[in-house]
């Protein structure tokens, strides 16, 4: 079974591509898809240096849902939804969950993406992609910027979030794919 919301709206990612408005990127609409336990793909194998130079990879962290979120500090929504991520990422860590959060800094430099990192209190890693393949490591789940993925302790895609989202949006996927896991959030 998959459970998806979607909105109102009608800037939708084709109409975005269709429109051709030049503004170097496709937000999302806020969609939110929740794929249930057993209609879950392969796992994601996803690794790369992070802003800081060391190498992530997500094999390191099987056993943890895995909040990965596709971002960058020229996209207005990304620059928006980062408070909301910071302050989830502060309360998952205060969940004493087997959560972990990471970044993928889309299409600019690492020094570039480390600054607005740090500017913005980020105490989560991300991954640099300035040539923006990294993407194409996530079935084909990350078009627009923002993006956000929820993975199960397997590496499975479990929630996906294409556009802004909201602290209290985040940590109840978080929860939700937690309560699938059989772990508990509290």
């Amino acid at each position: 079974m998959v459970l998806a919301g979607c909105s109102a709206d009608s800037s939708g990612l084709a109409e975005q591509a269709r429109a051709g408005d030049n503004k170097s990127y496709i937000s999302g609409d806020g969609e939110i898809v929740r794929y249930a336990v057993a209609d879950r793909g392969e796992p994601v194998t996803l690794s790369g240096p992070t802003l800081s130079g060391e190498q992530w990879s997500l094999a390191d962290h099987r056993g943890s849902v895995v909040v990965l979120n596709k971002w960058g500090s020229w996209c207005p929504p990304c620059v928006k939804e980062t408070p909301d991520l910071v302050q989830a990422w502060a309360d998952l860590q205060a969940m004493d969950a087997p959560v972990t959060m990471v970044g993928l800094n889309f299409r600019e430099s690492a020094a570039t993406g480390a600054a607005f990192a740090e500017r913005s209190g980020m105490e989560y890693p991300s991954l640099t992609d300035e040539d923006g393949i990294l993407p194409l490591q996530l079935q084909g789940r990350a078009q627009a910027t923002p993006t956000t993925l929820v993975l199960d302790g397997q590496g499975r895609i479990a929630a996906v979030v294409a556009g802004p989202l909201s602290r209290a949006t985040l940590i109840g996927l978080v929860e939700d794919v937690l309560a699938d896991e059989g772990s508990t959030s509290g």
